[in-house]
Formats: structure tokens, C-alpha cells, sequence
């Protein structure tokens, strides 16, 4: 039981002491602290809860702080991030532009896969925590950290995300949970501790919802969204228009895809990172995108949370109507099939197994005919397909018509019924 117990303490990111020696197992080594870390590459936001745990890695374990930011579309802003880091106690802070790779690397695959986990939620914010991951040891490598740390909770998804998501790239970097191993139990208690240590934090209008945001979509939970006998508050959303509000006109948009990837908005080319951009602002302007959903959280508890995804949403619906024209029958269900285990795995944190990446080895061999022309009516909240082009389609209308012109031969489908029903006759 105790080693049990040693070894949950490991996982959680809980203080432990090592006695550091050099080489003749005597004088301490210079530079090596209580708990065994130099240096910890440090998931940083700028929100209430990675700042107060910058200070406090940076006290509990005597060592240097290097903070890394993941520009990836948030709608939150970045301008004083590094300085505020800094004034903080950072030594060093990372801030990157990833939104190209973010949308490259994670979202597009999940585009194409088609990926709602339980059938709704279009996973934004599980699709970053890999990316954030991958940099964080990326970076703890080049630096040479002993350790990465990240601002989740011990019942949250992201905890599990990062944890998984860094084992798989380098299981011998230690991964910490500050908000899981300190004292600081309420969100009062983490002022006063940033107060007392004059931590700089984002002077905001009291929230009570969790936001994460990306380009991808945005997620909100908590405060009144725990109440699931009532609807989400207005104010809660944070990109869509209500609906109820939104313009009194309908809107087209086409969506231009080569290869599987959108490559243009209403007939203009344009860069994924900008094409999705735009569609968001039409999107959300009209209502679309709006998710309210009581999902099943990896630790094994129902949590309710509501999801705005308006690009993503219009494009996933764009895509899966190119494949209904483009692949055979038993390609395309078993693809639909497919669609929820690849959403489950970006929600749990699988991103870096071979499953995954056999999946998208699937879905890549079946894009190269995925090029045309979808265009949908966005309209108060709702989004539908009016219309559908493919140089690669496989809709007929000859085929398709009861009118004048029809060239299906209905003898022989009369006989390709009976054969059908043979394995339900009795002798």
C-alpha cells in the first residue's frame, strides 16, 4: 500500500524529497533543490489560476520558471501576457503563434474524421491540450526542465489530457498539478494569495463559468450551466448571437474544398487560419454553432457544459455532406461509425496512440477525392446544405428519377430484392 500510495503521490505532482549527491555519493550538487527540480516549463495563461502557480512552483520548489503561452486564435488577449509573466517570476516566457499548426496538425484531422464526442460536442478544447503538450516537452528539452506543469484540476478532463499527452512524448519528464497539490482550495483563497504576493491578474467582471477558448470553438462550464433543469443564461455565451436576435435574413455561404481541406469561403481562397477566422464572425453572427450538452468526463462523472464551435460547425456539416456524394455505401457508414471512437479519443487524451494515428491513416487515404462545393443557409441559430457540386460525385440523376429519363433497369432490381430476402426464407 505504500508504494501505492508513493506512486499516486508521483502522479498527482505532490511535493517528494531527494537528497541530491555527486558523483562520490556525498557533497550535494550545486543547483539541485528539495523536490529534485531545476527548472519546470509552465502551461501559462495569465488567468487567475497559472499565475498564482507560477509564484507558487517557483516557491515550493526553489526553481526556475519558464512559462509557455499557445497563441492558437483565443479570443482572450495576449498583448501583456509576457510581461506579466515575467513581473511574476518567470526567467523566461514563451509566446507562440500556433493557430497554423493548432488547425494544420489537430483540427483539420478532426474535421475530416468527422469528430463530436457523443455525437455533439466538437472537441476544441481536448484538440489543444496535445499541441500545448508537444510543446511544453518540446521546450523542456531545449531548456533543459526537469519538469512541465499545468493549471488543471484533479476532477477536470485536462489534467488527464496533459498527463497522457506528455507521458507518451517523454515518460521521464515529471509532470506537476499545482492546482491539484496546494493549499489554496477556493478561488478566494487563490486572491489572497495573489494579493499577499502581488501577483499581477487580469482585472475581469465576476465570473462564475470556466472559459477556454480557441479558434476552434470555446467551452463554458460552471456557475449556473450545473443547474441542468434550467437553460444556459445569455450571458454565459460568449461568441453566437441569440438566435432568437440574429438576422432576419438568411445568409449562403459555399465552402471550397481540394483534398478534404477548405480552401475557400463564398469562391475567395484563402488560408485555413483566415477561412476559418471569417466563417466564424458569419457564423456567429447568425446563431450558429451553439451546443448545450451533459457529457461523461473521463474521470467518470456527468458534467454539464455548453459549447460554441459556429466555423467548425458549418464546416464539419460542409464536409460530411461532400463525403454523402462522393463515397461508396459501405465506406461512408463505416466511417460514421468510425467518427465517434476518434471523438473519444481526442476527449480522452489519446492523441499520441497508434490508434489514432490508424484512423487517420483511413480518413487521409479517403480525401484526395473530397474536392467541391458545398453551400449552406445560415439562418437564426440553424445551418442546412441547399446545395452540392464534386467533380468526384457519385450521384446520379438518371439514375435517382422517377421522371422522364430514368435509366435504372427496375426488373432487375425486382430480382435483386429477392435475392436480398434469401437469407430470411425458411425451407
Amino acid at each position: 500500500m505504500d508504494r501505492l500510495q508513493e506512486g499516486f503521490r508521483g502522479l498527482c505532482g505532490a511535493s517528494w524529497t531527494l537528497q541530491a549527491v555527486d558523483a562520490t555519493g556525498v557533497a550535494p550538487l550545486p543547483g539541485v533543490i528539495s523536490g529534485g527540480l531545476m527548472k519546470i516549463v509552465l502551461a501559462y495563461s495569465g488567468g487567475l489560476d497559472t499565475s498564482v502557480a507560477l509564484h507558487w512552483l517557483k516557491e515550493r520548489y526553489d526553481a526556475e520558471i519558464i512559462a509557455f503561452c499557445a497563441d492558437i486564435g483565443q479570443i482572450e488577449s495576449l498583448d501583456t501576457i509576457e510581461e506579466r509573466a515575467l513581473r511574476t517570476g518567470a526567467s523566461k516566457v514563451y509566446v507562440e503563434p500556433l493557430t497554423d499548426r493548432f488547425l494544420k496538425d489537430f483540427a483539420l484531422p478532426a474535421l475530416r474524421a468527422h469528430a463530436r464526442y457523443e455525437n455533439k460536442y466538437l472537441v476544441a478544447a481536448p484538440l489543444s491540450r496535445p499541441l500545448i503538450a508537444q510543446r511544453m516537452v518540446e521546450i523542456a528539452h531545449a531548456e533543459g526542465a526537469d519538469a512541465v506543469a499545468h493549471g488543471a484540476t484533479g476532477k477536470g478532463n485536462d489534467q488527464v489530457r496533459f498527463f497522457t499527452s506528455v507521458t507518451a512524448l517523454d515518460p521521464d519528464l515529471r509532470v506537476l498539478a499545482p492546482v491539484i497539490d496546494w493549499e489554496l482550495t477556493t478561488r478566494e483563497s487563490e486572491l489572497d494569495y495573489a494579493r499577499e504576493h502581488s501577483i499581477q491578474v487580469p482585472v475581469t467582471p465576476d465570473s462564475p463559468y470556466s472559459i477556454d477558448t480557441n479558434i476552434w470553438g470555446t467551452s463554458i462550464e460552471c456557475g449556473e450551466l450545473d443547474d441542468i433543469g434550467r437553460p444556459p443564461p445569455e450571458r454565459a455565451w460568449q461568441l453566437t448571437a441569440d438566435p432568437k436576435t440574429a438576422p432576419d435574413h438568411p445568409e449562403q455561404v459555399t465552402i471550397g474544398f481540394e483534398s478534404g481541406t477548405p480552401v475557400a469561403l463564398n469562391g475567395q481562397r484563402l488560408p485555413l487560419p483566415e477561412l476559418v477566422h471569417r466563417l466564424n464572425a458569419v457564423a456567429a453572427r447568425h446563431g450558429v454553432g451553439r451546443v448545450d450538452i451533459v457529457e461523461n468526463r473521463i474521470v467518470g462523472f456527468k458534467t454539464r457544459g455548453i459549447y460554441e464551435a459556429p466555423a467548425a460547425t458549418v464546416l464539419m456539416t460542409a464536409h460530411q455532406e461532400l463525403e454523402a456524394i462522393v463515397l461508396d455505401r459501405e465506406t461512408l457508414h463505416h466511417k460514421q461509425a468510425m467518427a465517434l471512437r476518434y471523438a473519444e479519443l481526442v476527449y480522452y487524451g489519446y492523441w499520441f496512440t497508434d490508434l489514432r494515428r490508424a484512423l487517420d491513416a483511413f480518413v487521409s487515404s479517403l480525401q484526395t477525392a473530397m474536392t467541391g462545393d458545398i453551400t449552406l443557409e445560415l439562418f437564426k441559430g440553424s445551418h442546412s446544405v441547399v446545395a452540392r457540386h464534386s467533380p468526384s460525385s457519385r450521384y446520379s440523376g438518371s439514375l435517382a428519377t422517377y421522371e422522364t429519363g430514368d435509366t435504372f433497369d427496375h426488373q432487375a432490381g425486382a430480382a435483386f430484392a429477392y435475392v436480398w430476402s434469401l437469407p430470411l426464407t425458411r425451407p
